[in-house]
């Protein structure tokens, strides 16, 4: 059976102040999830902070990035090697304002998934579609060209250490989110699609759904057969509404 995932992503949001009460403020909703993996995903300068907050707790944290190369002349840039270091279990590869913003392509996505794993850490493939693409009925074939690139790049056998995350990018941040049916149906679809890769792999791997998920419409979503979980944005920065989503889950 697929245990259940919640996973924060603060994007560039907090300040030490505001992390520690975080952190503080999910020790208690984690411990009693014992059902669910809790997990954040801070700005890397506050790597070292979360590291020592969470130890002795149930919160499992990574990156919202990891570079292709291990070291080297990459200014700016971080190493799956270090961010393992740090104590990251999980780096998030290929989130949409990473596919927009720094526009990489498929390939780049795909290299990266395979230098976290080489890393030592569980990438979080995050795949979805724009809403010119879901208007036009483009959402399975979107999803599936996401997830060839890296299939193809890696093999399918690389997704039994990896979770998948669906966020349809028309519903991050705008305070829309597809319904809970609308995202079982994407997920399904990419089920059955790695199943004719690998049948055991497509039954075990975790699949996400993110999109402006908060408390109140957590529970409809995690009632659905093939949603395994959450990427949360906004409301995974108010340490209540966090937990709420995490209850949800249980």
């Amino acid at each position: 059976m697929r245990q259940p995932l919640v996973m924060g992503n603060w994007k560039l949001n907090g300040t030490k102040a505001s992390v520690e009460a975080l952190i503080k403020g999910l020790v208690d909703p984690a411990a009693n999830a014992s059902n669910v993996t809790v997990a954040v995903c801070p700005p890397a300068v506050f790597l070292d902070q979360v590291e020592r907050l969470t130890q002795g707790t149930a919160i499992k944290f990574g990156s919202q990035d990891a570079d292709i190369h291990e070291n080297g002349a990459f200014t700016g840039e971080n190493s799956p090697v270090t961010l393992k270091e740090f104590g990251c279990t999980y780096a998030l590869v290929g989130h949409s304002e990473r596919r927009t913003l720094h526009a990489e392509s498929d390939q780049v996505i795909a290299e990266k998934y395979a230098a976290v794993q080489k890393g030592g850490l569980l990438p979080v493939l995050c795949i979805g579609e724009t809403l010119e693409q879901f208007e036009a009925g483009q959402t399975n074939q979107v999803v599936e060209t996401q997830l060839k690139a890296v299939i193809d790049r890696n093999g399918v056998e690389s997704l039994a250490d990896a979770v998948i995350a669906y966020e349809p990018v028309w519903a991050i941040g705008t305070g829309k989110t597809a319904t809970p049916e609308i995202a079982q149906n994407v997920h399904a679809h990419i089920r059955n699609y790695l199943k004719g890769f690998n049948a055991e792999i497509a039954a075990k791997v975790q699949i996400l759904y993110g999109g402006s998920v908060k408390g109140a419409n957590a529970k409809g979503l995690f009632g659905m057969e093939d949603i395994d979980g959450a990427l949360v944005g906004g409301a995974s920065l108010q340490a209540d509404e966090f937990a709420s989503i995490i209850e949800g889950a249980k």
